[in-house]
């Protein structure tokens, strides 16, 4: 088991021998600035859930990025969770997309562009929404897969 020091996380984590090497902690300004990003970014990446067009991807995967500078408790939270667990650890492991995800990202921003289709916007922001969407789906169905 590893022993995460007491001035960071206030006591000790039971078994945080699962969780990738943390790296060493900043200085207690930016350990907490750290920190509110990755607050900042996992309520944004939970939002994104529900909130069609937002991604919640990148934003957990920052979310984790600063809570391992800032918090290794939010850090070991994070790798275990359910939901965000797989996602960061098939990342970590080579940066892997599920196929899964790929799939629902494609519909999402599939239903996305049919609603920028539907409403009155500027056709440069419905252009650009529509290659930002492109770009990202392209990037993201080259990603490689988890084995098995």
């Amino acid at each position: 088991m590893v022993m995460v020091p007491a001035s960071i996380t206030g006591g000790t984590i039971p078994g945080v021998s699962d969780l990738p090497p943390l790296p060493p902690p900043p200085p207690t300004l930016v350990r907490w600035l750290l920190f509110a990003f990755a607050v900042l970014s996992l309520a944004t990446g939970i939002v994104g859930i529900f909130v069609p067009g937002l991604p919640t991807t990148v934003f957990i995967l920052m979310a984790a990025w600063a809570a391992a500078r800032s918090s290794p408790r939010l850090h070991a939270w994070l790798w275990r969770h359910r939901l965000f667990g797989p996602m960061l650890q098939n990342w970590a492991a080579g940066g892997f997309v599920s196929r899964k995800a790929k799939w629902s990202a494609t519909l999402v921003m599939g239903i996305s562009m049919l609603f920028l289709a539907l409403v009155q916007v500027p056709a440069w922001a419905r252009l650009a929404a529509y290659a930002s969407m492109v770009c990202v789906l392209t990037w993201l169905w080259l990603r490689p897969e988890p084995p098995g």
